[in-house]
């Protein structure tokens, strides 16, 4: 009895954060459902799926194209005080970019990889990323005392309960979703994280 109880427990835990996460994805950015290239009709679909998934170690059950670009990056050559060590996008930015990248259609989840109907306007990042904020870089102890202008992320506040570190990198790197919420879970615009007023995400990491 005790056990059922624990199990039903946790079951109606597990529904509530499901029913949690689709309240806050629906009617976002995100929300694909009603596109016509969604003929599903489902939200999640386009990225997750709970059967024949991708092998993905970025997202659970990853359903969409991976893009396969070569971007160009911004390094100490867009901005020599740029102290970090630039590489190709990699974890979950990569996947990010393999929508807002502009080279893989939306419509290419379930294994489909011909569609046609690809971002625009200026959710199409392109792939010259040399004028957008880096990711995929380690972001460390050791490079904000090198750069003089960031915060320490594994001691410093990162406004949402935890540190940088613990809150908003990714196995130690910066990602697109250290400051993008995918799932919209702020509901703030533009998916943050947190409130940018005043640049408080900015000032969270920059030491300015």
């Amino acid at each position: 009895m005790k056990t059922t109880k624990i199990l039903l427990t946790l079951g109606l835990a597990g529904f509530m954060s499901i029913v949690s996460f689709g309240q806050n994805i629906a009617g976002s950015a995100h929300d694909f459902s009603g596109d016509n290239w969604n003929n599903t009709g489902e939200i999640c679909v386009v990225c997750h799926t709970p059967h024949n998934a991708a092998t993905m170690q970025e997202a659970p059950l990853w359903n969409h194209e991976v893009t396969t670009t070569v971007f160009t990056l911004y390094t100490n050559a867009t901005s020599p005080s740029f102290d970090a060590t630039a590489s190709q996008p990699d974890g979950s930015s990569k996947l990010c970019l393999s929508c807002h990248d502009g080279t893989v259609a939306m419509d290419n989840f379930g294994g489909r990889t011909n569609g046609a109907d690809l971002l625009t306007g200026n959710k199409n990042l392109g792939t010259d990323l040399s004028n957008d904020h880096p990711v995929s870089f380690v972001y460390d102890a050791a490079l904000a005392t090198t750069d003089g202008g960031l915060f320490d992320p594994t001691s410093t506040n990162s406004g949402l309960g935890g540190t940088i570190n613990s809150d908003l990198l990714l196995a130690n790197k910066l990602q697109c979703s250290s400051c993008h919420d995918v799932h919209n879970g702020s509901g703030l615009n533009d998916l943050l994280v947190v409130s940018n007023t005043a640049s408080a995400l900015c000032l969270t990491c920059h030491n300015k």
